[in-house]
């Protein structure tokens, strides 16, 4: 009988990529996170075993903490130590990249060490969205905005798409802007507005994450404070996957990590 990875595998054909998972120790709101105890496992543990079976060739945790490093090893996924002084999880998994020995072209997802509920489907989606769109350097994921509230939030991060599924533009503020429908009222949302939300998940090519630490920061990511901005300022394309529903949220608080306490539980 099929296992249900394989049977998935079998379904949905995906070109070969990694998943690297940057999970630094120290946090301003969860001390310690990746290590949290859920359901008699690190949270790490679990984000691991979800990259595992989104049918990725190797999975990777990136680590500046020894103990986060032997409790991944200890539950028998990869992990390797990584620089303390990195500013953001994209410079972790270019060193991580450098030391794997990767090719320019080789694939390689970033998935956040704090989304232990994250679907292995999305994972591979990013990494097949990378493989079809031959000119983007990044891809990552979003799914329908289906209320004004939220369109208008300046928490949520809204990408605007062009025909071929490649991001225009990211932004806090509410983009595409309805200017008639707006004008009556901003608390509707109109009918057939390609609103999306964008989904924190990037893959990346190699070759990129080798020079991507080395790009001149643009003043529009200072100012929106988005990284993936920096990226489209120097040209570089982003291929967008379009998911049907938003993806489980992830863990930055206390109560977060009791909300994914309760459903591993069950």
């Amino acid at each position: 009988m099929m296992t249900l990875q394989v049977l998935l595998e079998f379904m949905s054909p995906t070109s070969a990529f990694l998943v690297v998972i940057p999970a630094r120790y120290a946090s301003s709101r969860l001390h310690g996170k990746p290590l949290a105890d859920i359901a008699g496992k690190p949270m790490v543990v679990h984000v691991a075993e979800r990259a595992r079976a989104s049918g990725a060739k190797a999975v990777w945790v990136a680590t500046d903490n020894r103990d986060v490093f032997d409790a991944v090893r200890r539950h028998g996924h990869q992990a390797m130590m990584t620089r303390a002084d990195h500013a953001t999880g994209t410079d972790r998994i270019a060193e991580a990249a450098q030391r794997l020995g990767l090719a320019d072209d080789d694939i390689v997802v970033n998935v956040q060490g704090d989304e232990p509920l994250i679907a292995p489907g999305l994972i591979r989606d990013v990494a097949q969205s990378l493989c079809e769109h031959a000119e983007a350097s990044i891809a990552t994921a979003c799914h329908p905005i289906c209320d004004a509230a939220s369109l208008q939030n300046p928490n949520v991060v809204k990408v605007v798409l062009d025909r071929s599924g490649y991001a225009l533009y990211f932004s806090r503020a509410p983009i595409p802007y309805a200017r008639d429908s707006f004008a009556i009222s901003q608390s509707v949302l109109p009918q057939g507005l390609p609103s999306y939300r964008h989904i924190g998940i990037y893959a990346y090519r190699a070759g990129f994450l080798r020079i991507f630490g080395r790009l001149e920061q643009a003043a529009i990511e200072r100012f929106e404070a988005l990284e993936q901005l920096r990226a489209l300022w120097h040209g570089h394309r982003i291929a967008v996957a379009i998911a049907a529903h938003a993806p489980e949220a992830g863990v930055d608080t206390d109560e977060d990590l009791e909300r994914v306490r309760r459903i591993l539980a069950t």
